[in-house]
């Protein structure tokens, strides 16, 4: 198969239907609406101050250095930048094609692990793909995915091949490093336990402990010497109140206060079943799972040690968001097609079929069908609902089309639910951006906002302000940010012909008569009103 990548790459597509129709879906539905706030914008944002600013080491956001993330995504955007001018465009390809490189190393990763099941390679990547969350999440330019190609091509380096049994140091320490460039040390979170517990899983290093070791230490130090490296340049560059927050706020602060997402512990485990969507509605995954027993292959064992640690460690860690455990859903795929080949011959009930997939399906079919009627009739009244009534009897005739496929299969294949989760997610994605995308579209007051930039007019933002304007009104100046009445107040005194843009949870009568710009925004609104309205609506409050 290697012979065919680089010799024939046509053969190669052919050979992997998986490849070409994630990218179909994936392209479709990345570029039915806008970036995204705050995921999207935020990253854009970013990468636009450093542009305008000539900062090839220092990443800025609202005229700040921006201490969140390390440099290696924005680095490439400026590459397509630099080549094709600026815009939201390479972007999304950039996202795209890295979403690709990760079910070809998860493909990869199949062959290397289970050498003796060739369908995994081919079984898992379909899974991966089809995953409803880590679909929607890889639409938004963010750093996860990039961080899981770097996770996956470590591991790649660590797992023994037909030919080589040992390492390959050299290139593990080039992933590592291109890993913490992505996202920074949470890398090590990813691929230090596999390391650790190498003899248990791997033959080389249970009969080279001290090479392994010693070896796997000594490329984990020459990894983190290429973000030390920028770390190095960007400080210096960036001053002592640059160094301060990247240093400690982004290591020991990350880790130990978790200043931010705080959750409880079991966060995470209600949560499995969600990022396991679609094939979470599918018996027969779950019984071959609950059902595989030892004797553990290298293949399993590698999966455990890299898949448990993990969890346990984002579990404990107390700042928690979905999107952490991107880089594990490549591992979960090859553990649940790798129990699914276990037991291929048996679970022949058709009660273990896919069909909860079809009701589910179907269900929501009948609902959007539904819709219309129900609105009219006023059982529904919901905002959002209504909005979704000029679509939801097309959409909904799909979801209903889409379960008949699965209500009919009696075992089921990854394949054929991967496919219509697939259709099914692209037809969700564009029914949100046929109906409820205007609400999260912020070109609109972005460019309003660059209008106001150009004629001098004074702006300001109150409370939270992640860049979701500064890139999609190619801002040359960051908006002033407020926090309180009290800024506000002093703010007014100086520019009391100044407007400032909120995020009330309701608006008042006298709120909608002094708007110059009003639109909803996830369950609340953003107006924006000249600063003495809004002090004078305060006031009365």
């Amino acid at each position: 198969m290697t012979s065919v990548v680089l010799r024939n790459p046509i053969k190669y597509v052919q050979a992997a239907p998986w490849l070409w129709c994630w990218l179909l879906a994936a392209l479709v539905a990345i570029f039915q609406h806008g970036p995204m706030p705050m995921y999207s914008t935020r990253t854009l944002s970013v990468a636009w101050e450093m542009w305008i600013r000539d900062s090839f080491l220092v990443p800025y956001l609202n005229g700040i250095p921006y201490s969140d993330k390390p440099p290696l995504l924005l680095w490439l955007i400026h590459l397509g930048w630099a080549v094709g001018g600026v815009g939201d465009v390479w972007p999304r390809l950039l996202e795209v094609a890295l979403g690709a490189v990760q079910l070809l190393l998860v493909h990869h990763l199949a062959r290397r692990l289970f050498p003796e099941r060739p369908a995994l390679a081919h079984a898992a990547p379909w899974m991966l793909a089809a995953f409803s969350f880590a679909f929607l999440f890889g639409l938004q330019v963010m750093y996860e995915v990039l961080l899981a190609d770097g996770v996956l091509l470590a591991f790649l380096c660590l797992v023994p091949t037909s030919k080589r049994q040992s390492p390959r140091l050299t290139w593990f320490a080039l992933a590592v490093g291109l890993g913490l460039l992505s996202k920074g040390p949470v890398m090590f979170l990813h691929v230090v336990p596999p390391l650790l517990l190498g003899p248990w899983w791997n033959e080389w290093a249970r009969a080279n402990k001290t090479r392994w070791y010693l070896g796997g230490m000594g490329a984990l130090v020459a990894g983190s010497s290429i973000l030390l490296a920028w770390v190095l340049l960007a400080t210096s560059s960036g001053g002592e109140a640059y160094s301060q927050k990247l240093v400690v706020h982004q290591t020991a602060g990350r880790v130990v206060d978790a200043f931010a997402h705080a959750q409880p512990f079991w966060w995470y485990l209600p949560l499995v079943p969600v990022l396991l969507l679609p094939f979470a509605l599918w018996p027969r995954m779950w019984l071959s799972m609950v059902t595989l027993r030892r004797p553990w292959d290298m293949g399993v064992r590698f999966l455990a040690a890299w898949i448990v640690p993990a969890f346990i460690g984002f579990s404990i860690v107390s700042g928690k968001q979905p999107y952490y455990l991107l880089p594990e859903l490549g591992g979960l795929a090859l553990l649940v097609t790798y129990g699914l080949d276990r037991a291929a011959n048996r679970f022949d009930s058709p009660w273990l079929g896919p069909w909860p997939v079809a009701l589910a399906s179907a269900a929501v079919g009948v609902t959007l069908i539904a819709l219309g009627p129900l609105v009219r009739s006023g059982y529904v009244t919901d905002h959002t609902y209504t909005m979704l009534v000029p679509y939801s009897v097309a959409f909904g005739m799909l979801f209903v089309l889409l379960a008949i496929p699965l209500a009919r299969s009696r075992r089921g294949q990854v394949q054929g639910i991967a496919v219509v989760g697939l259709i099914a997610l692209v037809a969700a994605h564009g029914m949100f951006s046929l109906t409820l995308w205007p609400a999260y579209d912020f070109t609109p007051v972005a460019k309003m906002i660059a209008k106001a930039e150009s004629a001098g007019e004074p702006i300001a933002n109150l409370e939270s302000n992640d860049g979701q304007y500064t890139f999609l009104g190619r801002l040359q100046k960051p908006v002033t940010q407020l926090h309180g009445m009290d800024e506000v107040k002093r703010w007014a005194d100086t520019h009391p012909n100044g407007l400032i843009i909120t995020y009330p949870r309701r608006l008042s009568d006298s709120d909608r008569e002094d708007a110059v710009y009003i639109q909803p925004f996830r369950g609340i609104w953003l107006a924006i009103l000249p600063v003495r309205a809004f002090e004078n609506a305060q006031a009365k409050q």
